[in-house]
């Protein structure tokens, strides 16, 4: 019987490489993001895995769709073996600037969906003595930056959350982990890298390692197949007394 795991934000970027690597591993996965294609993709990773999926464009800024995303998933493959927190979304900006709508909309999909996801799945994965949940936090969960309040706000709040999870989950096989990257080259980085050159007015190759690798001591980003190793490393059997922790791919950046 394959496993089930429902990945939030997995039809671009960093959730779409951890769902490619987990349907090649013969998971069924209940995929989540905004893309209009994103069944498409979903039914072609699954007929190239031989694996069942589904797909949903909930709207994770508000509870009840984020419980409804977590009961379709149930309804569908009827369990819920891995739930990964992935989905977010950044704005930067100094915090008398910061628009109080962004650090709210920051706070609710980045901090609060996981909250509402992971206490939605609980009770699936309480009576089945199994469960494995995997918030993607941040280096930003673990240090900060200028001009990213709320990112580093909700960031930071998920490797707390994490903690609590890894102590209520203990007495039923349920564990919860984050996984804290630095810099992955993702569509949505790709885009600032043009952006950033023309208002540093430097080369694009110089905004990657002068700016955005700069904390880096590795200078290159970390790469999504790490990440979805590590993820999937998290969800085994075998990784029943991991918990409660984080684990930081960073290139360094922690170190210093």
């Amino acid at each position: 019987m394959n496993r089930v795991a429902l990945i939030t934000g997995s039809t671009s970027g960093i959730g779409l490489g951890i769902a490619r690597h987990f349907a090649e591993n013969q998971y069924n996965i209940m995929f989540h993001g905004l893309e209009t294609n994103g069944l498409e993709i979903a039914t072609q990773i699954g007929a190239k895995n031989n694996v069942e999926v589904a797909f949903s464009n909930a709207n994770l800024m508000h509870s009840n769709q984020v419980e409804k995303l977590v009961e379709q998933t149930y309804n569908t493959f009827g369990r819920i073996d891995v739930l990964i927190n992935n989905a977010g979304i950044q704005y930067v900006s100094p915090i008398d600037k910061f628009p109080n709508e962004k650090y709210e909309a920051i706070i609710a999909l980045n901090m609060n969906a996981s909250f509402y996801a992971s206490k939605a799945a609980w009770k699936y994965m309480k009576a089945q003595s199994f469960g494995r949940i995997i918030n993607i936090s941040s280096v930003h969960g673990l240090r900060a930056s200028e001009y990213k309040t709320a990112y580093v706000t909700a960031k930071h709040g998920v490797i707390g959350m994490t903690k609590v999870l890894g102590l209520e989950g203990a007495p039923y096989n349920i564990t919860c982990n984050a996984i804290c990257p630095g810099y992955v080259r993702t569509p949505l980085v790709e885009k600032q890298i043009p952006d950033q050159a023309k208002s540093h007015n430097m080369s694009e190759e110089d905004v990657i390692t002068k700016v955005m690798l700069k904390k880096q001591a590795v200078k290159s980003f970390v790469p999504i197949e790490a990440l979805a190793d590590m993820a999937l490393l998290l969800s085994k059997e075998s990784s029943s007394t991991i918990t409660g922790t984080e684990f930081v791919l960073d290139g360094g950046w922690t170190a210093q």
